[in-house]
């Protein structure tokens, strides 16, 4: 590939990216937002106790903070299929190409994941309490659905993005487990 490949993190993507990044820049994404709308089969819950993961859902007048991430030169094509094996796992998230903005100035096309609404999977009109309760008893393999919530909320805080659905369902997820900061 002759053109760099960004891709935006908003989620796990922020704190495991699981492919070489040659540079991060905070960015924002336009006409989508964060949201606990994708139900979990496979990383965060299972078939018999779904979980919930984060995903771009399209919004009027919306917008997502998040970073891009430039892969390594040399690198583009095994990352995209690292990101495909991960991303896609049941078809549940769609491969975009979206304008992101970087927060300093300029931007660039970055490849993103964005909810299938017509998908079983989506789950976007749940209630904060509904997400916290299902998030803070799930498990998957990759590990525990409040693990996640946790790693996301602490990596946004640290480069000062804010998302106060996310602080609240850190703060409720904790009540209802019992588990301190």
């Amino acid at each position: 590939m002759s053109e760099a490949l960004w891709v935006f993190g908003y989620g796990s993507l922020l704190w495991d990216p699981g492919f070489e990044v040659a540079e991060r820049r905070l960015a924002r994404l336009h006409g989508w937002h964060r949201s606990f709308c994708m139900s979990s089969i496979h990383h965060r819950g299972t078939e018999e106790n779904p979980g919930l993961v984060l995903a771009l859902d399209a919004a009027e007048g919306a917008h997502c903070d998040g970073v891009a991430l430039r892969v390594a030169p040399g690198q583009e094509g095994g990352t995209l299929a690292y990101l495909r094996e991960r991303e896609l796992i049941s078809s549940a998230y769609l491969e975009t190409e979206l304008p992101v903005t970087f927060h300093c100035e300029g931007g660039a096309v970055g490849l993103t994941y964005v909810i299938n609404r017509n998908h079983r999977q989506y789950m976007g009109a749940l209630a904060l309490e509904e997400q916290a309760q299902i998030i803070a008893r799930s498990h998957g393999g990759r590990g525990p659905n409040d693990e996640y919530l946790y790693n996301t909320a602490a990596h946004l805080a640290e480069l000062n993005l804010a998302d106060p659905d996310l602080d609240w369902l850190v703060a409720r997820v904790r009540a209802l487990t019992g588990k301190a900061p």
